[in-house]
C-alpha cells in the first residue's frame, strides 16, 4: 500500500521533491501551498529591474500535481499534530501522513523595520518585484540605496555565524539598476549606495569572489557602507543602530527573514520559527519529517540550490524508508548562483570555503549571460524543474576551467 507523503510548499525544495518522486509507486502524495500558482523565483531582478511580465514567470500548480496523479490542496497549514501524524488546514480540513516534507520557504518580515512597508520595496517575489519595477521606471535622479536587513537564527542547530539571508540578490540589483541608469542616460544624476549588515560584504564567500566583485563596484562608482544594521526607514532616508544615516530617494532591501508560525504553534520549530533537521534533512525529534529549503534551520545561506540538494537527500530517505536500495546523497553544502549583472552579461560564483570546502572562484562575461537566460528559459517551459544533474557537474567543471580563483 502505498505511503501516503504530504509536501508543504511549491518552492525550489518542494518541487523537487515532487518531481523525484512523482513517478514512484510507493507514495502517495498531496501538496499543499495557499497560492494557486509557483513562481521563477531566479526571474525576479528581471520582472524588477527590465521589467519582465511577471505572468511569464508563473505556472499553475493545481494542474500539474493532479496531472501527475497526485493531489494538490489550495490552502494553508495551520497545525502539526505530530505525535499522531496529522495536519489541520485554515479551511478547517484535517490530513494525516506517513511522511511530511516541509519546504514552505522562509517568511519574509517587511514589518520587523519600522517604515520598511511603507517606504521601501523589494525584489524578492512576484508580488514586490512587479512594485519595485514601477518605481525604477519612474526614477529621474538622486539616490538609490540597496542592502539587507540584520536577521536572527536560531541555536537548535550549528549554521555560520552570518546575520544576512543571502545578498547575491544584492549584487544583481546594484549592477543592473546602474546599467539601466546609463541606458537611460539617468546614472550621473544618481548615487548608488550599497549597506550590509556584517563587517564584509559577501559574507559567505571567500576573498576572491568578494575582491573581484569589489572591483566591478569600484569601476561602476557603486558606494559600500558596511556594519550598518537597519532600525527605521523614511521616505528620504535609512536609519541605523549606530545612529547614523543615508539619504535615500528609493530603498531597496531584503527584508528581515522568519520561521513560520504554524511551525511554532505546533511545537516543531527552533525560536525564530526554522524547522531543525540533522544533515539527513530528518527534524531532530520526528523522524518522519523532513525539511529542505529556506525553513529549514541549517540552511545557510538561504540559496536555491540548497533547497535543491537538500530536496535530493530526503527524496533518497523516503525511497530507502520504503525498501529501496538507494544511495544517500552526503550534504556537502556550497555556493552555485548565476548572478546577472547587465545586458546579456553575469557572474557565475562557485564558493564554499566558508562552508567547510575549498573553492572560491568566480566567472563572469557573456556566455554566462547565455546560461542564466538558458536556466530561467528551461525552468519556466519545465513548470519549475532544475536541469538534469549531469548538466550541473558540466557546469561546476566549466567553472573549475575557465573561472578565477581557488579550486
Amino acid at each position: 500500500m502505498a505511503k501516503k507523503l504530504v509536501i508543504i510548499g511549491w518552492g525550489f525544495g518542494g518541487l523537487r521533491t515532487f518531481y523525484n518522486l512523482a513517478w514512484n509507486k510507493n507514495f502517495e502524495i498531496t501538496l499543499i501551498d495557499p497560492r494557486e500558482k509557483s513562481s521563477m523565483k531566479p526571474a525576479m531582478p528581471e520582472v524588477a529591474f527590465f521589467g519582465k511580465d511577471v505572468e511569464k514567470t508563473r505556472f499553475a500548480l493545481k494542474p500539474i500535481i493532479e496531472g501527475k496523479g497526485h493531489n494538490f490542496i489550495n490552502e494553508a497549514v495551520m497545525k502539526i499534530d505530530a505525535e499522531n501524524n496529522k495536519l489541520t488546514t485554515d479551511k478547517g480540513n484535517e490530513l494525516e501522513y506517513d511522511y511530511l516534507v516541509v519546504t514552505a520557504g522562509a517568511k519574509k518580515d517587511f514589518g520587523a523595520i519600522k517604515g520598511l512597508e511603507e517606504h521601501g520595496y523589494s525584489m524578492c517575489d512576484d508580488v514586490h518585484a512587479p512594485k519595485l519595477w514601477e518605481q525604477i521606471k519612474n526614477f529621474k535622479w538622486g539616490k538609490i540605496s540597496i542592502g539587507s536587513a540584520k536577521s536572527s537564527w536560531g541555536t537548535r542547530v550549528k549554521i555560520p555565524d552570518w546575520v544576512a539571508p543571502c545578498e547575491g540578490p544584492i549584487g544583481e540589483a546594484m549592477f543592473m539598476i546602474n546599467n539601466y541608469l546609463e541606458k537611460k542616460g539617468l546614472r550621473e544624476k544618481t548615487e548608488i549606495n550599497v549597506f550590509t549588515p556584517w563587517d564584509v560584504f559577501f559574507e559567505d564567500i571567500d576573498d576572491t569572489v568578494r575582491w573581484a566583485v569589489g572591483g566591478l563596484m569600484w569601476k561602476r562608482k557603486i558606494n559600500l557602507h558596511m556594519e550598518k544594521v537597519t532600525t527605521e526607514v523614511t521616505d528620504k532616508a535609512i536609519k541605523f543602530e549606530d545612529g547614523t544615516e543615508l539619504e535615500s530617494d528609493l530603498t531597496i532591501m531584503i527584508p528581515v527573514y522568519f520561521g513560520q508560525k504554524f511551525l511554532m504553534d505546533s511545537g516543531l520549530s527552533d525560536e525564530v520559527g526554522l524547522l531543525p533537521t540533522d544533515k539527513s534533512m530528518r527534524h531532530l525529534d520526528y523522524k518522519n519529517i523532513f525539511g529542505a529549503g529556506d525553513l529549514n534551520a541549517i540552511t545557510m545561506p538561504k540559496l536555491g540550490h540548497l533547497a535543491v540538494m537538500q530536496a535530493d537527500i530526503v527524496s533518497a530517505q523516503l525511497r530507502k524508508e520504503v525498501g529501496e536500495n538507494v544511495e544517500i546523497p552526503e550534504y556537502k553544502p556550497e555556493i552555485l548562483c548565476i548572478m546577472a549583472m547587465w545586458d546579456n552579461e553575469a557572474a557565475i560564483v562557485l564558493s564554499d570555503t566558508k562552508l567547510w570546502g575549498t573553492h572560491d572562484m568566480v566567472w563572469y562575461g557573456q556566455w554566462q549571460g547565455l546560461f542564466k537566460k538558458q536556466f530561467d528559459w528551461y525552468n519556466i517551459i519545465t513548470n519549475g524543474k532544475m536541469p538534469p544533474k549531469i548538466g550541473e557537474h558540466m557546469f561546476k567543471k566549466l567553472i573549475e576551467t575557465f573561472g578565477a580563483g581557488k579550486k
